[in-house]
Order: C-alpha cells, then structure tokens, then sequence
C-alpha cells in the first residue's frame, strides 16, 4: 500500500515528516481534537441556535420578544455591555434608539452561529451580542 509521501520529491517528503514529528505539531493537532464532552456541548448549542433561528424566522411574536428583551438590557446596561464588538457612534444610536433588528447569523470572527443586532438606516453591520447574553436570550426564547 502505497501513501501519497511516496509519489513526492525526496527533499518534501523530508520536510512533511520532520515537520509531522515535531513535539509542537503533535501538540496543535491534539489541541484541535475535541472529546465527547465538548462535541456533546457543541451539539447541544448548536441545537438552542437553530431552534431559536427556527422560531425567529418563522414566527414574527417570538422575534418581537428576542427584540424587546434586547432593547430592555440595552436600556438597563447600555449598548457597549451586550456588544460583541465596539460601537460606532451611528451604530450607538441606532441602538439606544430601537432601531435595530435581531437574527442569528454567523459571527464575523469565529463564524459560529450567534445573536446579531442589526441596526437600521445607514450602518448596515451585524454586530454581535456577547455569549452570556446570547445564552440568557435564547434560554427565555424557548422556556416562552
């Protein structure tokens, strides 16, 4: 049986098995496997994401609901306290304004799903709602 280090020039089969002994690839590629607990975990918040994106989508209320309980910490704690990420001025306003709406799409640096709030008029940029507060809203979209 042959393997595809074979059908290679001497010098990068070299390269390619040097660089697979080193301690330090060794210790990335098991950095990159997860263990049943953290796939278990995944599954599940991948779940609450598309049974939270399910009813946003479909149902207008639920998405008035998300909405509201958003304008509600932003009005208690402030919109830099939900965001993910910094706040322009334009986008500052829109948000303690309400005028802004709510989806789960993917967050701009992980690409994970997430909660994004995404201000009206000019400034069309998601911007991402922190994970605890994602977690809390998703958690009183289903319970409701």
């Amino acid at each position: 049986m042959s393997s595809y280090l074979d059908h290679l020039p001497s010098n990068e089969r070299e390269k390619i098995r040097k660089r697979m002994r080193s301690p330090e690839a060794y210790e990335r590629l098991r950095d990159k496997v997860k263990g049943p607990e953290d796939l278990e975990q995944e599954m599940d918040r991948n779940e609450k994401m598309a049974e939270a994106h399910l009813s946003i989508e479909s149902d207008s209320e639920m998405k008035e609901q998300l909405k509201s309980a958003v304008e509600k910490s932003i009005v208690e704690q402030g919109a830099e306290a939900i965001a993910d990420a910094p706040l322009t001025l334009d986008q500052k306003h829109a948000l303690e304004s309400a005028a802004f709406s709510v989806a789960i799409t993917s967050h701009p640096r992980t690409h994970k799903d997430a909660l994004v709030i995404i201000p009206e008029g000019n400034v069309q940029e998601k911007i991402p709602v922190k994970q605890s507060f994602t977690e809390q809203y998703l958690t009183q979209l289903i319970q409701n």
